[in-house]
């Protein structure tokens, strides 16, 4: 016989016996007692492990000067992971399918997601990078098992999902800064953590903290990390202690001594940063003017040599302008001067069930006209490339900050000066041209256009980037970013993007001359044009008293009409800042932090 034959199973005989299949094990149901006697038995040996681990790592934590021996720091590593266990299973069993919603009430009722990171994660992984490089492998093993234990909640208790998505943002953090032999894997730990932190975003898009993180995850991409630093600032939950971090990319370009290639800038880059940087911090006022002067000689050049690339710088450039004129969002318990223009858009906001409220301000500041006035040659250049599809990304993020401000007279006056009303009706009607006979229903109304019948509008790139500022919810429909997308998918270009781009720009173009005087569309020559009463020889003085008096009194003719059948459409209405500042160790997901102090002694 072959040895392959003598290899092959040898088959049971037909009349041999086969034993009975085994059952599935008999599972008892758990009683409410049960359970709740189980939560309890857990919760009072959690506690006591808390306790340890905030007494080591405090008494740790003022000792730095004695060095640890292997032994104690596993020792250390294995009561923090006992704590992080005993949280598991407290996890487990009060979140239990079974359980009542008193029951799993309480993991909220007692701050646990945040205690957990707190005294089980977050300490003792500082005391361990105030320890560094002699704790270094501790650290690493620590990371490991502590973002294990965080998976593995984000997968079994999704009821605190929100907060397990920005702990492990947190931990690739903390991985990435602390790596420095392999850029490989450097750069591996930032793509999982900007993973995660972009996860968060898309849940909680107004939270101006995680902003923050992916700004420094953004390095050395100064443009995207500008923008971000901005967007922490503009949303409707501001991340303040963003002003403070973002001077650590301020600093070494308003050095008058800093070359490009020394902050890994291109020099368009270089000359942008720096005027933002002198209009956030007021210093080296004399510089602001040469600087402006030298980035706009280079504006057309860069953006015809950048091509396809300035698609995304040109979006970046438009909403940090925009923070800009809004003067960051910062005011005087932020230890700004207070910017008059975000006076005007925060009343208006507040009383726009009113008919018009003017405001009795004081005179705007000098920096703010030289902050519109950089703003209106940065147009000056950008919308005279009408026939450059490059620059549309620029256009359309402006035009929803246009149109934003549109419906507050008091800003508009403000504003309208700078707005260059001009070249944007040429581009608008550059991109009519385009479009023969375009359907009214589809461009003059208060909605974004659908790409084509029966479709629903979908999310460009840029609008992913202007998602959550204060100034875009109104333009935003409800689930309007429902539909989950890949990271990689939000920002990537396909051809047919640019149609609709179009296609929106257009339709800001008529939102905007319905709501404002500055812009008018003439439906007998189908084209946009400035408004006559702003086009006089008087220029800005001539655009705001005109702004101001429509605001008193509209007129028909203020109002822009599109061609529906002869009807007028009616107006409506450095690696330590990396791990620095820790989401859930000082600002908790969730505003868990505070819950921390204030229910710490119900675990003591």
């Amino acid at each position: 016989m072959s040895s392959h034959s003598s290899n092959q199973p040898v088959r049971p005989s037909p009349n041999e016996p086969v034993g009975a299949m085994i059952r599935q094990p008999a599972t008892r149901p758990i009683s409410q007692e049960q359970l709740v006697a189980e939560v309890k038995g857990i919760y009072a040996g959690l506690v006591m492990v808390e306790s340890k681990c905030i007494e080591v790592d405090t008494s740790q934590g003022q000792s730095t000067s004695l060095a640890l021996s292997n032994e104690q720091w596993q020792a250390l590593i294995a009561l923090h992971r006992t704590l992080l266990h005993e949280h598991h299973d407290f996890f487990l069993a009060s979140q239990h399918p079974s359980a009542s919603p008193a029951l799993r009430r309480l993991a909220s009722k007692y701050a646990m997601p945040a205690r957990m990171w707190r005294h089980g994660i977050h300490s003792f992984l500082e005391l361990l990078r105030h320890r560094l490089p002699a704790s270094l492998e501790h650290m690493l093993t620590f990371i490991y098992l502590a973002y294990s234990m965080m998976a593995l909640l984000y997968e079994t208790v999704p009821a605190f999902s929100d907060t397990w998505i920005e702990c492990l943002g947190d931990l690739g953090r903390y991985r990435m800064a602390i790596e420095d032999d392999d850029i490989r894997d450097r750069e591996v730990w930032t793509g999982v953590s900007r993973h995660w932190y972009s996860k968060a975003s898309d849940k909680a898009p107004t939270t101006g903290r995680l902003y923050h993180h992916l700004a420094i995850l953004a390095r050395p991409n100064a443009l995207q990390q500008l923008y971000y630093y901005c967007k922490s600032l503009c949303v409707e939950a501001p991340f303040k202690s963003a002003k403070d971090s973002i001077l650590t990319l301020f600093q070494p370009v308003l050095d008058d001594e800093t070359r490009p290639h020394i902050v890994r800038m291109s020099p368009s880059d270089l000359l942008f940063v720096r005027i933002i940087g002198v209009l956030f911090t007021r210093t080296k006022i004399e510089k602001l003017e040469p600087n402006i002067d030298d980035w706009i000689n280079g504006l057309d050049s860069h953006i015809a040599r950048s091509t396809r690339r300035w698609q995304e710088m040109g979006y970046y450039v438009a909403i940090v302008l925009c923070a800009a004129v809004l003067g960051f969002c910062l005011d005087e318990k932020d230890g700004q001067p207070g910017n008059m223009f975000l006076s005007c858009i925060q009343e208006s906001d507040k009383d726009k069930d009113r008919d018009t409220v003017m405001l009795d301000t004081a005179p705007e500041s000098p920096l703010f006209g030289k902050t519109t006035s950089f703003l209106s040659r940065t147009l000056d250049v950008v919308l005279r490339r009408d026939t450059d599809t490059n620059v549309l990304h620029f256009v359309h993020c402006f035009l929803v900050f246009v149109l934003h401000v549109s419906g507050l007279p008091n800003a508009m006056e403000m504003l309208a000066p700078s707005l260059q009303w001009k070249l944007m009706a040429q581009l608008l009607n550059t991109l009519a041209l385009e479009r023969p006979g375009p359907d009214a229903s589809r461009y003059d109304m208060d909605a974004i256009p659908a790409p084509e019948k029966e479709l629903a509008p979908y999310p460009l790139p840029e609008d992913y980037a202007m998602r959550g500022l204060i100034y875009t919810e109104p333009y935003y429909p409800d689930n309007f970013f429902a539909e989950p997308v890949d990271d990689e998918d939000k920002y990537f270009e396909v051809p047919s993007m640019m149609e609709d781009r179009k296609d929106r720009i257009l339709s800001l173009g008529f939102r905007i001359a319905r709501k404002s005087p500055c812009l008018h569309y003439n439906k007998d020559s189908r084209a946009f044009e400035p408004h006559p009463r702003f086009d006089g020889p008087g220029g800005s003085e001539d655009i705001a008293r005109g702004v101001r008096a429509s605001s008193e009194a509209p007129t028909e003719d203020s109002v822009a009409t599109f061609n529906t059948g002869g009807q007028d459409t009616p107006s409506t209405s450095d690696d330590e800042s990396m791990i620095g500042a820790s989401s859930v160790g000082g600002d908790v997901p969730m505003s868990l932090a505070d819950s921390v102090e204030n229910d710490r002694s119900l675990g003591s």
